[in-house]
């Protein structure tokens, strides 16, 4: 183990061949070239492996190293395979559709030169053109930001993603990631709330925003994980119970009985047939309708998840 590396970055992957090279890049291209960086393959659906080995080959100063799973096993346990082959001081989760400035190793490293802290550095996300796109995802993009930056600093452990850092013995003292959580999400909120029961502050860094190219395109995508999202959130209550998360905004009134009205016939079929259905739609009507209807799929999948988890059936 080489205990002098700055830091790791750990890099879950699943279906990533056309991300990764975007992501590994980027990382080429660094100010600081004290890191390594680990991608962890749960399971090969697309011969990610070998796109892998293609990159290793064109960034041959970079220090690379890849783990693959032979199925899959869900996000949090390719976290933990990562860190736990990890030799940095610091370790950095990436997802595989980030694609960092060259400042984004050294400006994680600088956040953990004191006591210890968790670090969340938000996205930006990058939308190709389309309706979601449009009349909601941009827009919402741009709320979930400034909702992030204006929450209460002891709320911030919420942000917990996928462009966060923490020391290496801090990740080990904590147990890594609850491999528990096999839907879409939680498994990060879960870690963040971990963080900030055990005292440890944790906070965003503006700094840190990163370029994300999103991969919920469409309406039936975003509902989709949603779904899996709602369902994921009754493994964080059954373990930590509701009361953290009672400061989550909610919407009484005609709105939350036409959104429970709609989740009673929500799965995975039905958002895909509806979320095609709404995308035709959103190009011919007014863009607030659009935008409604976009927001009733998306928050029926989540309501959804959390009264039917077994709806959830898809494997991220």
């Amino acid at each position: 183990m080489n205990s002098q590396v700055g830091a790791s970055i750990v890099v879950p992957s699943r279906g990533g061949a056309l991300r990764l090279p975007v992501l590994l890049s980027a990382l080429a291209r660094q100010d600081s070239n004290d890191f390594e960086v680990i991608v962890v393959v749960d399971g090969d659906i697309d011969n990610s492996a070998g796109t892998l080995q293609r990159l290793a080959a064109e960034h041959p100063g970079m220090a690379l190293r890849t783990i693959v799973f032979p199925k899959n096993r869900g996000r949090a346990a390719a976290l933990n395979a990562g860190a736990a082959a990890a030799s940095g001081r610091v370790l950095i989760r990436s997802d595989d559709d980030l694609e960092p400035s060259a400042d984004y190793v050294r400006n994680h490293v600088a956040e953990h030169q004191g006591d210890p802290v968790g670090v969340i550095g938000l996205y930006r996300n990058v939308f190709p053109e389309t309706a979601y796109a449009r009349v909601y995802g941009r827009a919402s993009d741009e709320r979930f930001r400034s909702d992030a930056l204006a929450i209460n600093p002891n709320q911030q452990w919420r942000y917990w993603a996928g462009n966060v850092s923490v020391l290496r013995e801090v990740h080990e003292r904590l147990g890594g990631y609850d491999e528990r959580y096999r839907a879409y999400g939680w498994e990060d909120v879960d870690y963040g709330y971990r963080l900030k029961q055990t005292g440890i502050p944790v906070r965003i860094q503006p700094s840190l925003t990163t370029a994300h190219h999103v991969a919920a395109t469409t309406t039936g995508i975003r509902a989709t994980r949603a779904l899996h999202s709602g369902a994921a959130r009754e493994i964080f209550v059954a373990k930590h119970g509701s009361e953290p998360l009672t400061a989550v905004p909610h919407s009484p009134g005609l709105w939350s009985a036409l959104v429970a009205a709609a989740s009673m016939i929500t799965n995975e079929r039905t958002i895909k047939v509806g979320g095609s259905a709404i995308d035709a739609a959103a190009a011919i009507l007014p863009r607030p309708l659009a935008e409604k209807l976009v927001a009733l799929a998306v928050e029926s999948a989540g309501r959804a998840g959390v009264v039917h988890p077994q709806r959830a059936r898809t494997h991220f």
